[in-house]
């Protein structure tokens, strides 16, 4: 159970208000969002959630989203989790 994150792809997703990523446990593919509100809570710089600002905020980050997202995936190894405010204490 290593997640790592051996690509560095990201993707906008505007209709369910989130940005996607992708991490590898062995060969399983474990997918994440994380929602633009914990982007916010995470990068208290205004951003107005149109794509540019939201991936600039995700990028500015990516560490701590990364630490969330194998903290999430330790509690439960699931093939996908959301990343929302209360993943970031």
């Amino acid at each position: 159970m290593a997640l790592d994150f051996p690509n560095s792809i990201r993707r906008y997703e505007a209709g369910r208000q989130c940005i996607s990523f992708w991490g590898s446990d062995a060969s399983l593919e474990i997918a994440f969002q994380i929602d633009l509100d914990a982007l916010r809570k995470l990068d208290p710089a205004p951003f107005d959630g149109q794509e540019t600002s939201a991936l600039t905020a995700f990028d500015h980050n990516r560490e701590a989203i990364r630490d969330a997202a194998r903290a999430a995936y330790r509690k439960r190894p699931l093939a996908f989790h959301r990343l929302t405010p209360d993943s970031f204490g």
